[in-house]
């Protein structure tokens, strides 16, 4: 632990930051992602490849097999997190709150007591009851945090050790059936947080999560050591008197300063709301997570609670949960206390709650007057009707149409090269940029945008995509013309007509 009173450390118990709290369902979301997956049960073969993002084991192990490649996200296992980000300091006395929050996993075994006493290790065990208890690998959510002073000691960087003990906890079972011997391994890592002044109100912040605890053996199964792993590690990055800068849609003046940041296992992004309605937008919390997301990412208000399932899509995950046997939910309420919770959810949701996950549109053009009874709303003149409506389509022509682009009529056929825009633009796009691809089509949405379907000059399968349709979608000012604008012909002349 470092010294003196410019570093600290917290478990579990500390009070949140209210900044915190404001991405506290989003974090949570990241911690669980993965940790069950649909049909929820033991015996499912998805729940048998768990724990897939932000997994730190330690060095040695993760390194049997040769070096890893690091990447924005956290999907390869690694054994370290590097995040790097702009923060302005507002205040002479600002204070940085580093959180860091991860998984520790708990072996759950189910014994059951024999003849003369002893307990032997079962599968599973059914109580005089009815209740049947499973054997299952659980997790404990665990936390730690870092408070430091942004001044000069921040800036030669501050080490804190960071973990969970190890332990075992004994449940007996009614009726002298069994008991539930719950085991975890002890974790050990640690937290470098680091202060780069750029500018007098300007710091490169680099915050490193290391696994510094003892490998298991080379060869040691990936199932066996995550029970010495951080599992879903992810940090919350806040403070008194600091703001963040945008890493996705940075300010003109600070791109160079973005590109120089280097983010490894993990992709941070602005939190909780815009700070002052900022443009560029900034934010006083920022969430450095194993997965891609956007800045400001908000779990939908329609959502009444978590499904724990990667990409999870949650009408169709309640509605095959609720396709579930009698059997089945048995199963799957004895495999884990949060797959009970979600069944426990989904047979008592309201019919209004249901309706919502259906889908909301979040924005809506104003609406036209009503039509007098039997007659059609007619579109203004020269504008096509809405897509709802009669001839809403008609026209319409994706591998023929075209969009004009710097003066360039872009449709199926035209060379383009990428340039996705900062704000906005989806994150996965931001890698595409400065290649180049050909349009396929041009498609109106039903919002009334346009999209214009790609494909990648340098992708091996970009003729099999095209094949069936497979493509990437951009809007008319993502796209520049490799083409120059075409003059127009003689023929096109007044003159030449004349």
């Amino acid at each position: 632990m470092a010294d003196g009173p410019a570093a600290s450390t917290a478990t579990a118990d500390v009070s949140p930051h209210a900044d915190f709290e404001q991405v506290g369902a989003v974090a949570d979301a990241v911690l669980y992602e993965g940790y069950l997956l649909y049909p929820y049960r033991r015996s499912s073969a998805k729940n048998r490849v768990r724990w897939q993002f932000g997994v730190l084991f330690p060095r040695d192990w993760v390194e049997a097999d040769g070096p890893v490649t690091p990447t924005v996200s956290g999907s390869a296992d690694s054994w370290y997190q590097r995040t790097e980000c702009l923060a302005r300091i507002r205040r002479p006395d600002a204070t940085l709150r580093v959180r860091l929050r991860y998984l520790q996993m708990q072996r759950k075994q189910v014994q059951e007591t024999g003849p003369e006493g002893g307990n032997r290790d079962v599968p599973s065990l059914r109580t005089a009851d009815g209740t049947v208890h499973l054997t299952f690998d659980e997790a404990v959510p665990r936390e730690a945090e870092v408070t430091l002073r942004l001044d000069e000691r921040a800036h030669h960087g501050t080490t804190v050790p960071v973990g969970a003990p190890g332990g075992t906890d004994v449940e007996p079972l009614p009726g002298d059936a069994g008991r539930v011997v719950r085991v975890r391994e002890e974790l050990r890592g640690s937290v470098t947080v680091t202060a780069e002044r750029l500018a007098p109100d300007l710091v490169r912040l680099q915050v490193r999560t290391t696994h510094t605890g003892l490998a298991p053996a080379p060869r040691t199964a990936r199932d066996e050591a995550l029970s010495g792993a951080f599992i879903a590690t992810h940090t919350l990055i806040g403070g008194d008197g600091v703001e963040f800068v945008s890493l996705i849609d940075p300010p003109v003046a600070l791109r160079d300063q973005v590109r120089a940041c280097r983010n490894e296992f993990t992709f941070p992004v602005l939190g909780g709301v815009s700070s002052l309605g900022g443009d560029p937008p900034t934010a006083r919390v920022l969430l450095s997570a194993p997965i891609i997301l956007p800045d400001h990412p908000q779990v939908a208000p329609e959502s009444p609670g978590d499904l724990h399932d990667a990409a999870e899509i949650d009408e169709i995950l309640t509605l095959r949960t609720m396709l579930l046997t009698d059997e089945e939910k048995r199963e799957a309420r004895a495999t884990d206390p949060r797959a009970a919770a979600i069944l426990d959810r989904v047979d008592t949701m309201p019919p209004e709650v249901f309706a919502r996950l259906h889908g909301a549109v979040r924005s809506l053009t104003p609406a036209r007057p009503a039509a007098p009874p039997g007659e059609h709303p007619a579109a203004p003149p020269g504008e096509r009707p809405a897509w709802w409506q009669e001839g809403g389509d008609d026209g319409l022509a994706p591998a023929t149409d075209t969009v004009l682009v710097d003066g360039v009529p872009l449709g199926g056929g035209s060379r383009v090269r990428l340039s996705p825009r900062g704000r906005g633009a989806d994150a996965q796009d931001m890698f595409l940029a400065g290649r180049t691809a050909e349009v396929a089509a041009v498609f109106h949405d039903v919002d009334g945008s346009v999209h214009l379907a790609v494909t990648l000059d340098d992708d091996p399968a970009s003729e099999l995509h095209t094949w069936y349709g497979r493509f990437h979608y951009f809007r008319p000012d993502e796209l520049e013309p490799l083409e120059p604008a075409r003059e127009p012909a003689p023929s096109d002349t007044p003159a030449a007509e004349a």
